[in-house]
């Protein structure tokens, strides 16, 4: 495979595509292209070798919209990061330019280090996921025909069930620009909240094995997150409602990902997974997401994981908020700032407040 070195500049503009050329040659090859039909033509000769395409909105022939149309119909953008040359800073045409796949923008006049930085920095982002979905990819494969030669003993099908949860939680991860560490938390959180669920309340029938399930299986809560897209994702400020509504739509999206596992893991286990998945937003109160369950209705595992997540989400520093005390998001969950969870629940972190407040190191706090 050829390795992804080259930058191609479409611009109509001689003058603008001569002072790119000048400011990332020495970094890259550099392809250029004075209209947007030649781009995709040049794309098309070199799509193994593009790491980036600097694309300027309007151009005769084709203009920037059309190429990046092309481009999203033949699916470079899942692995060209495309970054708009324009001196346009009207904000509804960036969301248009963010709706059609673009990752980012060049400002005209040109910056020198900017331009040079931002392409470093997507040029490094897209290698680093490109990367790491193959590998996943591969992993999976490979694991699906490991599955196939192992005899079904309890031990070595719940290290493989594990393996499985891992991979997909660091696809999510990786793609949230987040450390691994919020998964671990999350699961020291459910395992904790579990047992003390296990000693207080037996009636729901919890045993060690399960509690390990549970624990394990909340590590893919999140894993309809690789479905939603990087500008919804990734943005630092307040989403609108309508973005709100697509990133609420990562529970079924991820319950979708899971369904196609169908095989490579244990039933029992599977179903701990899907039900954490797509149930882990529902509120014991109905005002949840995505099916509105009340109370008992919404099974015990995506409870407990629910407080866990919320917990942990209150404690850390994320791009669109600064981290709240221990204390400040123990209040917060018992007063229902985060919405209503269940009286029995309630009482569970009550009791376990201060082994959740003892983080271990390998957690990363």
């Amino acid at each position: 495979m050829k390795m992804r070195n080259k930058v191609l500049i479409i611009d109509d503009a001689e003058v603008n595509r001569e002072m790119l050329a000048e400011i990332l040659g020495e970094e890259y090859g550099i392809l250029t292209a004075e209209d947007g039909q030649k781009g995709i033509s040049l794309l098309a000769g070199h799509e193994s070798e593009v790491c980036v395409v600097l694309l300027d909105l309007v151009m005769p022939v084709m203009d920037g919209f059309e190429v990046l149309r092309i481009m999203e119909q033949r699916g470079y953008l899942k692995h060209i990061p495309v970054l708009v040359i324009s001196g346009e800073t009207a904000a509804g045409t960036e969301r248009r330019c963010f709706d059609c796949g673009v990752t980012d923008f060049i400002k005209k006049p040109f910056d020198n280090e900017i331009v040079l930085r931002r392409v470093w920095n997507m040029v490094d982002l897209f290698a680093y996921r490109n990367c790491l979905e193959e590998r996943v990819e591969s992993q999976t494969i490979t694991l699906k025909r490991q599955y196939e030669m192992i005899c079904k003993q309890a031990e070595v099908l719940k290290q493989r069930n594990e393996q499985i949860t891992d991979i997909l939680a660091e696809v999510v991860e990786s793609r949230n620009l987040e450390s691994g560490e919020h998964v671990k938390r999350v699961k020291y959180y459910t395992r904790i909240l579990a047992r003390e669920l296990m000693r207080r309340y037996p009636e729901y029938g919890l045993t060690e094995e399960e509690v390990h399930i549970i624990e394990s299986a909340s590590a893919v809560h999140d894993i309809g997150k690789i479905a939603i897209p990087d500008n919804i994702l990734l943005k630092p400020g307040k989403l609108t409602e309508e973005e709100f509504e697509c990133m609420k739509s990562h529970t079924v999206r991820g319950c979708g990902v899971l369904d196609h596992l169908e095989g490579v893991w244990d039933e029992h286990y599977r179903k701990y997974a899907y039900t954490i998945c797509r149930h882990h937003h529902e509120r014991f109160d109905g005002r949840g997401y995505p099916d509105h369950l009340v109370g008992d209705a919404i099974p015990i595992e995506a409870q407990i994981v629910a407080v866990a997540d919320v917990y942990d989400a209150l404690v850390s520093e994320r791009c669109y908020k600064k981290a709240c005390t221990r204390e400040r998001a123990f209040d917060m969950i018992m007063n229902g700032e985060c919405g209503t969870f269940s009286p029995k629940l309630m009482d569970c972190l009550q009791g376990a407040r201060d082994a959740m407040e003892q983080m271990p190191e390998f957690c990363g706090k």
